[in-house]
């Protein structure tokens, strides 16, 4: 798995930079109640979105939470006061805290069904009853394109910890009830032969350890793709939406 923070520096430009997180910050903010007031954006990374959230809708006040430092770090500097460094298994907040909860990029990470479990549940708990929480699912499918990297790519092993089925499963499970869905493009992201090399080198691919047999032979027929540099088609990311029942809805 990547070091998030020895990839904090590099992290918003190998990644889509502002035009991607624009286009997360719109999706997440289409899916929360008009009235909402109180947001929480576990692991915001470097803020770059979370600081769209906190500017797309007036009134709207956000706490980002992250647990790499240099990650945390970066977001303080775009969201001063707002951010705290913390686990998201175990987040520091009372229960019904918020109005929403989002996590954007994170549950692909789960390094098991028990950490994804409990990731959710603590998403449900410091969400107030009327309250959404709204999430990425199905994150390396959304980079399955159609393209000869994905061909490639196809027959390494699965690994899906924040599969849609799964993460409603978890939802359900902490007595949310599913309340929509969104899509937003990757812009910037579309990978590259050369690139995707160079992701599996650094961990991209938890299946793939750099440095493995396995991860040579891979690296060896992306290597051998034609047109090294050109990227491919950018991926489109899905969300998914949950509410927490009781309460008045915060546009009530």
């Amino acid at each position: 798995m990547l070091d998030y923070d020895r990839e904090a520096g590099c992290y918003d430009a190998s990644r889509g930079g502002e035009p991607r997180a624009a286009a997360a910050a719109e999706a997440v903010l289409a899916l929360l109640p008009e009235g909402t007031r109180r947001l929480l954006d576990v692991a915001c990374g470097t803020g770059i979105v979370t600081r769209r959230l906190a500017a797309g809708r007036d009134g709207l006040r956000v706490t980002g939470v992250d647990l790499a430092a240099a990650m945390a770090r970066q977001a303080a500097v775009r969201l001063p006061g707002a951010v705290v460094r913390a686990d998201s298994r175990r987040l520091p907040f009372r229960d019904g805290e918020f109005d929403a909860v989002s996590s954007v990029w994170l549950l692909h990470l789960a390094a098991s069904d028990a950490d994804g479990r409990a990731i959710v549940a603590e998403c449900a708990r410091v969400l107030r009853p009327g309250g959404v929480y709204v999430t990425t699912v199905d994150k390396a499918a959304a980079h399955n394109v159609g393209s000869d990297i994905d061909a490639v790519l196809a027959s390494r092993p699965p690994s899906a910890p924040d599969a849609a089925a799964l993460v409603e499963s978890y939802a359900v499970g902490s007595g949310l009830l599913p309340a929509g869905r969104g899509r937003f493009p990757g812009r910037g992201q579309g990978r590259s032969p050369r690139r995707t090399v160079a992701d599996l080198r650094r961990g991209w691919f938890v299946t793939l350890p750099p440095g493995e047999p396995i991860a040579q032979t891979f690296a060896a027929r992306l290597a051998a793709l034609p047109d090294q540099d050109r990227p491919r088609p950018d991926p489109w990311f899905t969300l998914r939406a949950y509410r927490k029942p009781g309460g008045a809805p915060a546009d009530a």
